[in-house]
């Protein structure tokens, strides 16, 4: 994938990686206990959707886009209430009928969503992208930007000192290798952070090796894996997404239903073709 994420910014993969991040923070706030998030490849945290890169794509408009303002179920709506108000409130034009222009990329959104204890340790090892990142949170006591490999941060950053927590580890997929290098990398944070919260994300396009992702993961026996998956598209005769994947490590116990409710409707909305599709089941664990 060529990846920089401003040409990807709220499209369908976003929609669903952050829908479940914001699950996940609220999920953790039911405890007054502080948390922290650790977020491996962080971007530079807010997005200009009406940007050149941003225009030349398009693909906010089949992502967040047909999400903003649809007509959701009861129960679907308050699920997705945090993390759609959480972009409505970077856009206060919408007010008025406006477009959404900004969009939060996944350090933005989980610290709009935090409680004054709660903390964000955002990596991120592109020079420009970490500057502008730092820049993002100046003078944010609450948010610690390093200019790091996301990857060396499952081991120098574990645990972290409030022993709660979600990692989320969100590579941009530009090297061969990298479904290899995610179960490597989770192996070893868990042994470090057994009882933290890890959110994985992972591209399906056409020859995607998930069946060998999965059983790789499975053979890690870590006792708790949920998956989560939207296929907008078939791969068939495809170049770029056909889906987004999620593999949640130690989930809320609400999730996985929040998900069979939540998924139907995001398929509903974002389908590019006939052939979209949705699933969530457990890789190891309740069933």
């Amino acid at each position: 994938m060529n990846y920089r994420h401003i040409y990807h910014a709220g499209n369908f993969a976003d929609v669903l990686k952050h829908l479940v991040l914001s699950r996940l923070v609220v999920y953790l706030q039911q405890k007054d206990k502080a948390f922290r998030v650790l977020d491996t490849h962080a971007g530079i945290g807010l997005y200009d959707l009406s940007s050149e890169e941003a225009q030349k794509t398009g693909e906010w408009l089949e992502g967040i886009g047909k999400v903003i303002d649809a007509e959701l179920p009861e129960k679907v709506a308050q699920i997705m209430t945090p993390y759609l108000d959480a972009v409505e409130a970077l856009n206060p034009g919408r007010e008025a009928g406006g477009p959404i222009t900004l969009y939060p990329g996944s350090p933005k959104l989980a610290r709009d969503l935090f409680r004054p204890q709660d903390r964000l340790s955002a990596m991120e090892l592109h020079p420009d992208d970490s500057r502008a990142l730092a820049r993002l949170f100046e003078g944010d006591f609450q948010v610690r930007v390093t200019e790091l490999d996301g990857w060396l941060t499952l081991n120098a950053h574990l645990p972290p000192k409030e022993k709660r927590g979600i990692v989320l580890v969100d590579p941009p997929f530009e090297k061969e290798g990298e479904y290899e290098r995610l179960v490597d990398g989770l192996a070893k944070a868990h042994r470090r952070f057994g009882n933290g919260v890890y959110c994985l994300w992972y591209p399906i396009k056409k020859g995607a090796p998930i069946k060998e992702f999965h059983e790789a993961l499975q053979a890690l026996e870590i006792p708790k894996m949920l998956c989560a998956e939207l296929h907008v598209k078939s791969d068939r005769d495809q170049t770029g997404l056909s889906g987004t994947g999620l593999i949640i490590v130690n989930p809320p116990f609400t999730l996985k239903d929040e998900m069979h409710l939540v998924l139907p409707e995001l398929k509903r909305l974002m389908a590019q073709d006939r052939y979209a599709s949705h699933r969530c089941f457990w890789l190891r664990g309740e069933d």
